[in-house]
């Protein structure tokens, strides 16, 4: 399988370790799309980081020399102006594409680009579970009528460092849990981008944007990124609460995030798929 990632930061290099340590064999080839400023870096990286990963690594700085690695699969994990910039010009062309930055699909003009793209050349949107479990029941519970779904993101005070948090708070100054956001998915997910792709995510599995209720906390006592959530339908009641460890390169992430995407890749190179 011809592999591209789109981006090479914390995610994308700690992805390359486990797919070091998981894959059955070797991908035929691994391609990174770099900035051009970072490429002669990004290459040095991807030779240590990519052993054992492919039989070929790849770095380009220009999208057209990217696509033109006949790519199978690419994992977008540059953000949101990635996959506004890059992934409906790859769906069109019929690569599927892993989107890590999945609150970005709270912008519906980018969400309908994307379906149409998608619609278009035949490449799959592929949208990993990330930090959250449950994806499974909620979008199986969605064809019987699902009833609410509410999500509740507590995290430590740090993680919500460079977010409209910081303009409500003095953030290092938090000593108790505090509230600073309830409303919809669609709302969260585009105030605070970097920290709400579980809303998202629950959102396009279940209700939709609008009708995913979501509340964001900071908590200094908060040991970790904890996901919450409750789900109420007509033929099932649940609830799921997670605590996850945050990576130590970027407090707003959950190293489970990583670990979903590297189970998204076995899935398409392994002989059973759960």
């Amino acid at each position: 399988m011809r592999v591209g990632l789109i981006g090479y930061g914390n995610i994308a290099r700690t992805l390359l370790g486990l797919l070091a340590s998981h894959l059955p064999k070797p991908l035929s080839s691994l391609t990174v799309l770099s900035l051009p400023e970072f490429a002669d870096q990004t290459r040095r990286d991807l030779a240590s980081d990519g052993e054992n990963v492919a039989d070929e690594l790849v770095v380009c700085d220009s999208f057209d020399a990217f696509v033109s690695q006949d790519l199978d699969l690419v994992i977008e994990c540059a953000g949101h102006v990635a996959v506004s910039d890059h992934v409906p010009l790859l769906l069109v062309r019929g690569i599927d594409t892993i989107i890590v930055s999945i609150g970005a699909l709270a912008d519906q003009k980018l969400e309908k680009r994307l379906r149409d793209a998608a619609e278009t050349g035949g490449g799959q949107i592929i949208l990993p579970a990330g930090a959250i479990g449950g994806i499974d029941l909620l979008a199986a519970l969605g064809a019987a009528g699902l009833l609410s779904v509410t999500y509740v993101g507590r995290k430590p005070p740090v993680a919500w460092v460079g977010t409209p948090a910081e303009d409500l708070f003095d953030l290092g100054a938090i000593t108790e849990k505090t509230t600073f956001f309830k409303g919809n998915a669609r709302e969260a997910a585009q105030q605070y981008p970097k920290n709400a792709n579980v809303a998202a995510t629950l959102a396009l599995a279940g209700l939709g944007f609008e009708k995913t209720q979501v509340e964001l906390i900071a908590d200094p006592s908060a040991s970790g990124n904890m996901h919450e959530y409750q789900v109420e339908s007509s033929i099932a009641n649940y609830r799921i609460a997670i605590e996850n460890k945050a990576s130590a390169a970027n407090a707003k992430t959950s190293v489970t995030t990583v670990y979903s995407v590297l189970r998204t890749i076995l899935n398409r190179v392994q002989s059973v798929v759960i």
